[in-house]
């Protein structure tokens, strides 16, 4: 794609990206000097994010590239998971690469981001979510409901930056606990299931453990005895 916009002087789209991918992505297309690449989702803390890239002469601005769909209905007594509104858009036949984030609103409904082009589609298409019957109206990117996401920020000393060392101190668990529930492949490094108890962490990493949550890796400065002072940031 960046080889096709510099030679074309043209802007090209990808569809909506794990993060991972999109992490990747990114330090991929620095290495292109002569082309701009930005990631949109939509909201600032959007997971799932589409890759724009293009000249930058051509690619002035960020490119119109993600739209916001409002599911409303009654969900007071048929409350509806992620999975729920996931399902039923993808019911419709759209593909899971065309669907960006889902932002639940309880008994309101639900928040997405789609691509553009399909939202004529999905407001005269989806009907129900589960059982609920529900309306489909397109809103600004600025009306999206979202909360930055809470943390508890500590401290910890650790002899080693292993995922095993870390991860344990970050959600309160022992290593033998830890290293059970990453062989069984319940640990993700940056949205990557790891089997390895050895890997080595980096400022910037994030750790996830299927049932318990989020743990980024903070500022880590070398002790004078050569342990490892890490601040660890748990989200909530």
């Amino acid at each position: 794609m960046a080889e096709r916009a510099s030679q074309r002087r043209n802007v090209f789209h990808t569809n909506f990206l794990t993060p991972p991918i999109v992490k990747e992505a990114m330090l991929a297309l620095e290495k292109f000097a002569d082309t701009k690449a930005v990631a949109q989702g939509g909201y600032p803390q959007a997971e799932r994010c589409r890759i724009s890239v293009g000249h930058p002469d051509v690619m002035t601005s960020n490119p119109d590239v993600v739209a916001a769909l409002s599911i409303s209905g009654n969900f007071r007594l048929e409350s509806c998971s992620h999975g729920d509104f996931l399902g039923a858009i993808l019911g419709t036949g759209i593909t899971r690469e065309k669907v960006g984030d889902i932002l639940l609103q309880g008994e309101r409904g639900a928040q997405v981001l789609v691509d553009p082009e399909l939202v004529d589609y999905l407001i005269s298409t989806l009907e129900k979510v589960g059982k609920v019957g529900v309306s489909c109206t397109q809103i600004p990117l600025l009306a999206l409901e979202y909360e930055p996401p809470r943390t508890n920020s500590f401290k910890t000393v650790e002899s080693s930056l292993r995922v095993d060392a870390l991860a344990s101190a970050g959600f309160k668990i022992s290593r033998t606990k830890l290293a059970s529930l990453i062989s069984s492949g319940d640990v993700r490094v940056n949205w990557t299931p790891t089997t390895k108890n050895g890997v080595t962490l980096k400022s910037g990493d994030v750790v996830s453990v299927s049932g318990m949550g989020r743990l980024k890796i903070g500022e880590i400065v070398t002790t004078r005895k050569g342990k490892y002072a890490v601040e660890l940031i748990r989200y909530l």
